[in-house]
């Protein structure tokens, strides 16, 4: 199952910050019920696209939507900051 989206970027403060795609609620929803059988811990494994770079991730509830982790080297190579609304090509990835 594939899905394109945009979604805006957050960032939550830890120990140290982390930034995330908000997913948004249809699509969440779809995610739920489409990694069903691949949740572990909660996170669905995916393969994202977000403009030219690729990359394996897997998202993860927050609240009733998924989030989607966005490590530096992709927000570096796409030039992207907080706030931003970016464009996601999502997959499920199998184990």
């Amino acid at each position: 199952m594939e899905w394109e989206f945009e979604g805006e970027v957050i960032e939550w403060r830890g120990p140290s910050p982390y930034f995330f795609v908000l997913i948004p609620p249809d699509e969440s929803d779809d995610v739920r019920e489409a990694g069903r059988d691949l949740v572990y811990w909660g996170q669905v494994p995916v393969q994202a696209r977000i403009g030219e770079t690729e990359f394996r991730s897997a998202t993860f509830p927050y609240g009733e939507q998924y989030v989607l982790p966005l490590r530096v080297a992709i927000r570096r190579a796409e030039q992207i900051e907080v706030g931003d609304v970016v464009q996601v090509g999502l997959r499920l990835r199998s184990r």
